[in-house]
This record gives structure tokens, sequence and C-alpha cells, in this order.
């Protein structure tokens, strides 16, 4: 057998069934299933009955000890030549395999990993989220995009990798998030080859909702910290970026904010304290109609575009803020590795 799909769940019944569904389409059959309950509380149980004889599919339940564990605990029970990770809220393109397929015979290699987009199906703001993610004025493209500031690293949502390289390596860390990230630096500091299938795409649903999605991307602020204490030569200067737009954005309404306090103390100058509140926004403005216009072409949607601004400065702040937290908290106060948000975060 040549693949094996390894799928830890958590509370995601639904999102399950469309996944398991796509993976119906696929146009090689030469793949085994394997789902890994993760101590759910709405399990998938009968969702995954549905698709015997359809999917050479094992179902695999245990107690919640994190997607990172529970990945370790399918590839222990996988037979595949080649273990492909996915999370339960992407969905498969069915040339998704013949891809993977092409790829591999064009150019073997021992890990490798593959973009991520919306479907037409996903609501305005999961398609605006999804954008923040994988936008080049956002992340900087390396998430799989064309254009990137840094090399690729393959993520969970999207990730292939030789059976005997991931047992080798041990799998994935107790990193409770950013154990994707982990075991990529891994793979490539064990000299592994390692590429980016631009054409093995899925459809990743991500949040669905903005509250959830701000969470998601401060944990991810928390994460590039604690992986910067084990590998300090990770820390690249594109982690940066939200940080700096975080730290320069609320500079700038704090000079703007004290502009206008000047204006109503002091009107004699009532023009220069003006220029000093007006101005600070200029930037922000600008940054903001960006996101506007280039969502609003690529999605081809004004309101999508609307609620991408939203979304690029929820995942840019909240990166940004977790990223000041965890870096006071370890490197300043020299505190142990922690995260936060983990109460039911996988729900």
């Amino acid at each position: 057998m040549k693949y094996s799909f390894i799928i830890p769940v958590y509370n995601r019944p639904d999102e399950v069934d469309e996944l398991l569904s796509s993976l119906t389409t696929q146009k090689t059959g030469d793949f085994e299933v394997i789902v890994v309950e993760d101590g759910s509380s709405n399990p998938c149980k009968e969702v995954c009955d549905k698709y015997t004889g359809q999917l050479n599919l094992h179902y695999f339940s245990k107690k919640n000890s994190g997607p990172g564990q529970s990945r370790n605990y399918g590839a222990e029970r996988a037979k595949g030549e080649y273990l492909i990770v996915l999370d339960s809220d992407v969905v498969l393109p069915e040339g998704y395999l013949s891809a993977v397929e092409a790829e591999l015979r064009a150019n073997p290699c021992d890990a490798f990993g593959g973009p991520d987009s919306a479907h037409p199906s996903f609501t305005p703001t999961q398609k605006a989220i999804s954008y923040s993610m994988t936008s080049f004025f956002t992340t900087g493209g390396i998430r799989g995009g064309k254009k990137k500031l840094d090399k690729f690293y393959p993520r969970s949502y999207n990730m292939g990798i030789r059976r005997d390289v991931y047992l080798r390596l041990g799998g994935f860390s107790k990193m409770r998030f950013g154990e994707d990230i982990d075991f990529s630096i891994r793979i490539f500091k064990g000299g592994y080859t390692c590429r980016l299938f631009p054409t093995a795409w899925v459809w990743h649903k991500r949040r669905t909702d903005f509250r959830k999605f701000f969470k998601q991307v401060y944990n991810s602020g928390i994460a590039r910290v604690n992986l910067y204490k084990k590998y300090p030569d990770s820390l690249k200067l594109v982690h940066l970026l939200p940080t700096v737009f975080t730290v320069g954005v609320s500079a700038l309404v704090v000079i703007s904010a004290v502009g206008r306090a000047l204006m109503h103390y002091d009107p004699t100058h009532f023009h220069r304290w003006y220029l000093m509140c007006a101005l600070p926004w200029l930037p922000i403005l600008a940054f903001a109609l960006l996101i506007f216009i280039d969502s609003a072409i690529r999605n081809r949607s004004l309101s999508i575009g609307l609620k991408s601004i939203g979304a690029a400065f929820i995942q840019l702040f909240g990166y940004g803020t977790g990223f000041i937290a965890a870096w006071w908290k370890r490197c300043v106060l020299k505190k142990d590795e922690f995260h936060a948000f983990e109460k039911n975060f996988y729900k």
C-alpha cells in the first residue's frame, strides 16, 4: 500500500463526513484512511461506519492527548509507504492524490506539503479568513504561496512524509501548538528532502468566526516563540512582521489620540495638532485599501474584500500580541513553555 491518510478528530463529525466523502472521489485507490478520535464528546464513529465498503477505513478512539500525539497513534498503525496527515476540517479535490503521485514520480522526496484554498461553498467570513492566512500581504506567502519570504514548511492540514522517516524522527512532539512546524524543522535538520507540491492543494475551512480565529493566531504567535527557544535559528524576519505591524499600528493610533487631545487643549495650534491626529491614519488606511482591493479581486466579491480587512488585522494583531506576550514571559521573565486558549480549542 502506498498511502495512509492520518486524520485526528476532536468533536467534528460533520466535517469528517465531508472529508471522507471527498476521499471517495480520488482517482487512485491505493490508500487507507486512519481516523483517530481524540477523546471527543461528540464522536464520529457513525459517520465513519457510513463509508464501510467505500474506503479502506480504520477508526480508533483514545483519550484526549492533542493532535500531534493522535497523529503518532495513527502512524504507528499505518501500513502505507507515505503518510499523509490532514486536519479534519479540510476537503480534497478529486485530483489531490493524482497530483501527489505525479509530483513523486517526477521528483521523489522524503516529505512534502501543499497549499490550501477556500471552497466556493465557504461562508464569506471563512473566505476572508482563508485570504488573510494565504495572502502575501499578511503571511509573506510562507504557507505555500507563489511569492514567499521564507522557505516552505509543511503544515499539518496538508503534510506528507515517508513512513520510515516519520518513525525515525519520532513523529510529532508533545507541543500542543506549533507541533507541525516543529516536525518540519526536524525534517530539514535531519537532512531529508522536502518539497512544496503546488498542485496538491486542499480546501481548508479554518475557523468559522473571528473570535475563534483570534484565538488560533494568538496561539500561533506564542508557538513561534516556543519554537525559537527550541531552535534559535528558526526565527526569521517574516515571523517578526506581525509584531512590527502590531507595535507600529498601536503607536500610530496613540500619536493620533495625542494629536486629538492637543487640538482640544491647545486650539491656537489647531492645524498642527490636526495633522498629528490625521496623518498617522494614512498608512493604516492604505494597508486596509490594499487588502480590500487584493481580496475583492481574488474572491470576486466586494463584501469579502471588506471582511478581509477585519480578518487581516485580526490575523496580524492576534499573532503579534501572542508573540509579544510569549517573548515577555519566556525571554524576559524566563518562564517555561506555555500556551493560551487551550481549553475547548479544538471543538
